[in-house]
């Protein structure tokens, strides 16, 4: 019979909050290794079903379906990039006009601080001459930024491309292991935390570019009935921006009012601007639950939460995987006993979520009618 030493409460928490600091520092320092990686882990649980259909239907080897199946995914993202880059480069067309239009705008702003402050224009000119100035000597490091930012990205793109054709031919081998190193009784949970893993991330990628489709759609005719220039290139822009929960909308909203302020009258930008509101709304409230949500039942709160730890410890990358990564470790928790509180945490509130059952059913009468008092009416 195994024994187990009973630790003071001070001491387990000590223990819990030395092992996040360690991961969370290990998950920054190790960042070239594990984003790719995890990248590749998503697209391919995604890619799964067509390589199989390519082994089994077609006969071909497991290296051979894989190959084409990465091949063909990279290909369809990489040509959607083209598109959206071939897009951009209609904007130096209009490049006089925003350069005049931003002038314009400068000289009426210059205006009314002289107005509203007091502040002359010699004295505004001087203080935009020192910060230009200093935005030059800053110049040199700037350029060198964008240059390793550049190299990471493609850096980021071989690995994730190499990651994911190796986890797809060795998917099987990767199973094996996981079985391997459980326990015989703990095997079924291995097995359906791997199904219900892999249904979850592909619902969630696919639900994804189902949704960057429809907002796209939606911007796209809003823009074209308010007479907005480029209405296809900022409702590609949305769209891909949107993938980033919360904040690309908002940061979508702001390139498409400066562009539209560029070439349109200051009318047409509040109007883009309601339009995006009213977007956004009808994404948050029909599309993101009926299609991405539905797949992936983590509460609003620890999702906003995990994308603000994602973009403090990975950047722009990690705000991507938050939450893929939470649902992956809800599913985890929901299926380990010790763990099923801290899974029913991270989800929705539902009375009729299994986990939640099983803790209810282990609740005296006296904490059950604390919970139903405090329970939402329906």
């Amino acid at each position: 019979m195994k024994r187990f030493l009973p630790l003071p409460f001070y001491v387990k928490l000590a223990c819990v909050l030395i092992s996040i600091l360690l991961l969370g520092y290990l998950a920054k320092i190790g960042d070239t290794i594990l984003i790719p990686m995890i990248l590749g882990l998503l697209f391919s649980l995604l890619l799964i079903p067509l390589s199989n259909f390519l082994e089994r239907r077609l006969r071909f080897p497991r290296t051979l379906a894989g190959i084409l199946s990465v091949i063909l995914f990279f290909g369809v993202l990489g040509y959607g990039l083209f598109l959206l880059a071939s897009q951009l480069t209609l904007l130096k067309e209009d490049f006089p006009a925003f350069k005049q239009q931003i002038m314009d705008g400068v000289s009426n702003l210059q205006t009314w601080v002289s107005h509203q402050f007091g502040i002359q224009h010699k004295d505004q000119i001087d203080f935009i001459n020192k910060t230009a100035s200093k935005s030059v000597d800053s110049g040199t490091l700037f350029l060198g930024t964008a240059l390793v930012s550049l190299s990471s990205m493609f850096i980021l793109f071989v690995f994730t491309f190499l990651y994911t054709f190796f986890l797809l031919i060795y998917r099987g081998h990767v199973v094996k292991f996981l079985l391997f190193v459980n326990r015989v009784e703990d095997r079924p949970i291995v097995v359906d935390v791997i199904k219900q893993v892999q249904y979850v991330v592909k619902k969630y990628l696919i639900g994804l570019l189902i949704q960057m489709s429809l907002v796209s759609l939606l911007v796209f005719i809003v823009l074209s009935l308010i007479g907005v220039k480029y209405s296809l290139l900022l409702a590609l822009i949305t769209g891909v921006f949107n993938v980033l929960p919360y904040v690309g909308i908002f940061s979508s909203m702001l390139i498409i009012a400066i562009l539209t302020f560029a070439t349109s009258s200051f009318t047409h930008v509040v109007l883009v601007i309601i339009a995006l509101i009213i977007v956004h709304m009808i994404d948050s409230n029909f599309i993101v639950p009926k299609i991405v949500g539905s797949k992936v039942k983590v509460n609003s709160l620890f999702a906003m939460l995990s994308i603000i730890i994602g973009e403090m410890v990975w950047g722009i990358s990690g705000m991507f995987l938050a939450i893929p990564i939470l649902a992956i470790v809800k599913i985890v928790m929901d299926r380990i006993k010790e763990l099923k509180p801290w899974g029913f945490l991270l989800g929705e509130e539902d009375s009729k979520d299994e986990v939640y059952k099983d803790l209810f059913d282990t609740l005296n009468p006296v904490e059950k009618k604390i919970i139903e008092e405090n329970e939402p009416k329906e």
